[in-house]
Order: C-alpha cells, then sequence, then structure tokens
C-alpha cells in the first residue's frame, strides 16, 4: 500500500511539474502597437496575438519612399511578412500618401476606408485618391459603418465613426453622463475629409485603445456629449496629431486615458492648447511623444518620453498589452520602457 501510494505521489508531482514547465514555455499572448514616425502624417501598426496585421494609414508620398520604409521596418521588427488590413481613415496626403511605395515593398491584402471620392477640392487630394483607389481594386475592400466591428481575431476593433457620421448608441461599458459637457461649445462646422475619417476603439481582453483619425472639434464632442458613448480608454492616440481642434476637454474627461500619444512633428501637431487639455487630463499618468514640438509655448512631456528630438531621426513608440490590461511602452530612440499595471 506504502509502496502505490509513492507511486501515485510521484506521478501527481510529475504532472504538476509539466503543467508548470507547459505554462512556462507558453507566454501569455500579447498585442503590440507600433507607433511609426511619419513626421507628421499618421502611421499605427497592430499586431495581434495571432499575427494578423492592421495598418492604420500610410504618412505621405516622398520621392525616397522614406515613409513606406519605416512602415516595413516596423513590420519586420514585429514578425510579420504582409499587411493583412489597410485603414485609411481619410483622404489626406499624410494619411494615404505612402500607400503607392508602400504596396511595392510589402503586399497589402485588405483595404478598409470609407469608399470615396473625397469631396473636398484640390488636385493632390484628388491625385492621390486616384493612386489609391487603383492600388485598392487589387485587394478585398471593405467600407464598414458607424457600430461595425471588423473581422480580426483574437481583438474586437469596433468603428466609432465614419463618413462624417459618429456613434449615435453608446459602445459596451459606455453611457454615462457627461458632466463636464457643460463647457463644451461647437465650433464651425468642418467640412474636410477630416471631419469623415474613420475611428475606431479596440479591446483585448481589458486593454483598451483609442484610435480617432483626424476627427476635429464638433464630431469629437458629439462622441461624448451630452452622454460618453466611447467609455474609457487605456491609450488614447490622440487625434489629427494634437493640433488645436482636437484638444477637447470634454473628450478627454470622458475617456481618462491613462496614456496618451501624439503623432506629432516638430512643426505640425502638438498644439500649445492641447498639451493644457492632456496634462490637465484627470486620470492621465504619462503622455508620449512621437516628436519634440516645435512650438515654445508647448508644456513638453518629459525627454524620456519623445521618440525624436529633432526631425533627422525617425524613431518610433512601441506598446505591448497583455489581456488583463497591463501594458508597456518603449521609445525606440533610447530604450526606455514603462510598465503600467493593470487596473
Amino acid at each position: 500500500m506504502r509502496r502505490t501510494a509513492l507511486v501515485l505521489a510521484a506521478v501527481v508531482f510529475a504532472v504538476i511539474a509539466m503543467a508548470q514547465a507547459v505554462a512556462t514555455a507558453q507566454p501569455a499572448k500579447t498585442l503590440g502597437i507600433y507607433f511609426i514616425d511619419v513626421e507628421g502624417g499618421q502611421s499605427t501598426l497592430i499586431v495581434t496575438p495571432d499575427k494578423e496585421s492592421l495598418l492604420i494609414d500610410t504618412g505621405w508620398d516622398t520621392a525616397d519612399s522614406r515613409d513606406a520604409k519605416r512602415i516595413v521596418a516596423a513590420a519586420r521588427a514585429a514578425g510579420i511578412s504582409q499587411i493583412d488590413y489597410l485603414m485609411i481613415t481619410h483622404f489626406h496626403a499624410d494619411h494615404d500618401g505612402g500607400v503607392r511605395a508602400l504596396a511595392k515593398l510589402i503586399p497589402i491584402k485588405t483595404f478598409i476606408d470609407y469608399g470615396g471620392p473625397p469631396t473636398e477640392k484640390g488636385g493632390k487630394i484628388a491625385g492621390l485618391f486616384d493612386v489609391y483607389s487603383g492600388i485598392r481594386r487589387k485587394g478585398a475592400h471593405i467600407e464598414p459603418k458607424v457600430g461595425d466591428m471588423l473581422p480580426l481575431k483574437g481583438i474586437e476593433v469596433q468603428i466609432v465613426s465614419s463618413r462624417g457620421k459618429t456613434l449615435t448608441a453608446p459602445l459596451s461599458g459606455a453611457g454615462q453622463d457627461n458632466p463636464a459637457c457643460a463647457a463644451f461649445k461647437k465650433k464651425a462646422n468642418d467640412f474636410t475629409e477630416n471631419a469623415k475619417s474613420l475611428g475606431f476603439r479596440l479591446l483585448f481582453g481589458k486593454f483598451r485603445f483609442l484610435d480617432l483619425g483626424d476627427l476635429v472639434w464638433n464630431e469629437l464632442g458629439q462622441e461624448v456629449c451630452p452622454k460618453n458613448l466611447l467609455g474609457e480608454a487605456d491609450v488614447y492616440l490622440v487625434a489629427h496629431h494634437g493640433n488645436a481642434f482636437s484638444g477637447v476637454p470634454a473628450l478627454t474627461a470622458a475617456m481618462r486615458p491613462r496614456v496618451a500619444i501624439l503623432n506629432n512633428s516638430e512643426t505640425k501637431g502638438a498644439d500649445p492648447k492641447t498639451f493644457n487639455v492632456l496634462h490637465a487630463a484627470p486620470g492621465l499618468e504619462d503622455l508620449w511623444q512621437l516628436h519634440r514640438s516645435g512650438f515654445k509655448a508647448a508644456k513638453q512631456t518629459d525627454e524620456a518620453l519623445i521618440a525624436n528630438l529633432n526631425e533627422s531621426t525617425g524613431h518610433g513608440i512601441t506598446l505591448t498589452a497583455t489581456e488583463d490590461g497591463s501594458f508597456t511602452v518603449t521609445n525606440t530612440r533610447t530604450g526606455f520602457s514603462k510598465q503600467y499595471a493593470a487596473k
């Protein structure tokens, strides 16, 4: 009997040890977000735990294919060899311009946008759209409506704005009254492509990320006034590069981001007024910047949280999140990382 008990105990111990070894060998799945420096445009690469990729915008069209090359470098760092989904938030040169060069460097499978053609006047806008739409015809195409979910596995990406329309019903976990709306006042309507921007909320377990493209003042206010239809966010990619029309106090009061990220350049975005709004945002732990702002009145964040100190470099900011809501942000210029515990 004693011998049998010892054998059983040994078997149980071995099974437990094997389970622990398997758990150690299989680290928690993570979500990767790469904020790519495209000098005042926007380009953000999202890589799911299953290695599906969603690229948001492509930066500028330059003779040296600068922005496309930086996107491909980020893709290689993320361990992917194709762009499964490319979302163009709106048809401005700093967002769709890089498609021409990018399509020559890496396969793009599915294109996501609000259709077009652009209604804003301007030969360059129309010309770049013609180039983009020609490339788009070579892949699949999705035109999502507000409220639609994108077909990515392992995460939820829900559209919150498109073609000038914003949410009319709250997202899951949202819908609360927003007292900060008492001070919100509309401005003159914006009839550029900015106001049509695709925006989305991403959920990965308890982790929440918001990217609202280049939405402007009135549309940003509509998302959170009189009720907060967006809910809260762990990380907020500040709309419209942080220009003066993106610093809506009612928005940051509603979403209460723990981290805000500015995809600015030295001379574009990161307006001093928006800096003031962000620094005053309730619950904000840190502001990270792709570039040090050239505005003298801007209240810069700590230099350790700025990826580029001038226009001669192209460093990025990377984020790794886990399902429990914890995440880490890294400045690729210095390798400095900061961890944010789950809440």
